[in-house]
């Protein structure tokens, strides 16, 4: 059964940074596309990033571009979201998840993680 799990959540002013991590177990890491999504309270998952198993190719939403990095280390069956200049309107909790296909569709996605709170405050 493939697990994965997020973790790096948290609490941080706005400006502030913070990394997630999310790790995979259960399942083979490679060839899956890797995803992380966010959800507000009462609201859809909204895309964030996504990137190939290979690490060669990367889709950011408008709304992070440029603000926020997303990486994966095969080695470590791990995919990170790094997360800078943050806004309240980051304010989600971030989930990832795993995918066979690269894409930006929410039901693209076949394994998903519990997801982790991220708060930004003023």
């Amino acid at each position: 059964q493939v697990q994965l799990v997020e973790s790096g959540g948290g609490l941080v002013q706005s400006g502030g940074s913070l990394r997630l991590s999310c790790t995979t177990s259960g399942g083979t890491f490679s060839p899956y596309s890797m995803g992380w999504f966010r959800q507000e309270s009462g609201k859809g998952r909204e895309f964030v990033a996504a990137i190939k198993w290979s690490g060669d190719s990367i889709y950011y939403a408008d709304a992070v571009k440029g603000r926020f990095t997303i990486s994966r280390d095969n080695t470590k069956n791990t995919v990170y979201l790094q997360m800078n200049s943050l806004k309240r309107e980051d304010t989600a909790v971030y989930l990832c998840a795993s995918s066979y296909t690269f894409s930006t569709s929410s039901s693209d996605y076949t394994y998903w993680g519990q997801g982790t709170q991220v708060t930004v405050s003023s």
